[in-house]
């Protein structure tokens, strides 16, 4: 079932020597942010049996493979072929059909409690709703099935981490997370509408590698990828600080890179790599192409509306939790709101004082 048994059977069946192999593995291992001094254990881990993948596809637009096919370090090419074994996944597979389905149920039974279920969309919760069906079947079904016989679980977008757009608003069809499905499994969530391609394959060759999932944070996401807020890595911070903000999105300050806050932009509250990895080979990512943040990678992100009309100053976003976590988390959300909405106003204020007193210099210069 697989090409090769491991990374190490790989470079060696193609003629390659012991030394292109290391160095394959420490470049991996500076992709992955792993100290030089855990090489060994790297060179080790990529020469164990590569994993067994099942991808499976809910309620969704297929936006995440897209994005997963343009990852460029490592190449989404690298990581199917190459690093991992996978034996399942309906949008890139060539066979199709009942054959196809036979398969998958070929390898859950072969390879029970070793494979890694990848999880592409939204769940509809009820069995017989017809919402969504694979093989003439429930995919929630599929899921289950799938899940009960898996090692552990990456939800890839932010439709199989929180429910997605799928989920907002009058949400018909009961759509939500895997999370809400699942509980008795290892899971990672990789949020994001749809995520970084590097984040992506990242989080896989983290797997790939040592055969287990990377740290997460609360929200189950990689540390790695998501440890910082988008605010704190954007190149236009400066012009928050200096309390310069764009107030149309045709206007002077939007051309000349001002902040995009007072549009809605919530890069205060998301954590993401977009400003560290950025999108396509790090040429851009949305706040540099001129559009504000919608905080893609935070639950029930598409209620959040306006998304173009600045963040309430009093807790009320329900990205962070209102209404899904206890009142001690409410409160603290309601802190982080003010210290956002008071770091806004003096920066304002600072930018006044500035105005006024570059004022008074010219005012004086005319004068003498």
């Amino acid at each position: 079932m697989e090409k090769y048994n491991s990374i190490w059977d790989m470079y060696q069946k193609k003629g390659m020597s012991r030394r292109s192999f290391i160095k394959a593995c420490t470049a991996m291992a500076a992709m992955l942010g792993i100290a030089p001094s855990m090489l060994s254990e790297v060179v080790e881990a990529a020469e164990k049996r590569l994993p067994v993948v099942v991808w499976l596809h809910g309620h969704e637009c297929t936006g995440c493979s897209e994005a997963f096919i343009r990852s460029g370090a490592p190449m989404a090419s690298d990581v199917v072929l190459n690093m991992i074994a996978l034996e399942y996944d309906d949008t890139l597979a060539a066979a199709s059909g009942q054959p196809f389905e036979e398969h998958l149920q070929e390898i859950i039974k072969a390879y029970d409690g070793q494979y890694i279920l990848a999880v592409e969309g939204a769940v509809p919760a009820l069995a017989d709703s017809g919402y969504c069906m694979v093989g003439g079947h429930a995919f929630i079904n599929q899921l289950k099935e799938a899940a009960a016989h898996c090692a552990a679980i990456i939800n890839y977008g932010s439709c199989s981490a929180w429910g997605g757009i799928q989920a907002a608003r009058p949400n018909p069809t009961q759509s939500t997370g895997v999370p809400n499905i699942i509980g008795d499994k290892p899971i990672i969530n990789v949020p994001g509408c749809p995520p970084i391609p590097e984040v992506m394959t990242g989080v896989i060759a983290h797997y790939a590698m040592f055969g287990k999932l990377p740290p997460v944070d609360n929200e189950g996401r990689p540390k790695q990828f998501f440890g910082n807020r988008l605010h704190d890595t954007c190149y236009r911070r400066p012009f928050f600080d200096a309390g310069l903000f764009a107030e149309d999105f045709n206007d002077k300050g939007a051309k000349a890179g001002w902040c995009l806050y007072k549009l809605g932009c919530r890069g205060p509250e998301t954590y993401s790599s977009c400003g560290n990895l950025r999108w396509w080979n790090g040429l851009s990512y949305p706040v540099q192409s001129g559009a504000s943040c919608i905080g893609c990678t935070n639950k029930n992100f598409w209620d959040e509306d306006p998304l173009y009309e600045r963040i309430p100053d009093v807790p009320g976003i329900s990205s962070l939790g209102l209404g899904n976590i206890d009142t001690v988390g409410g409160i603290a959300l309601g802190a982080m709101a003010v210290g956002i909405a008071g770091h806004a106003a003096t920066s304002a204020i600072q930018k006044k004082k500035r105005d006024a007193a570059e004022a008074k210099k010219s005012s004086e210069r005319k004068d003498g």
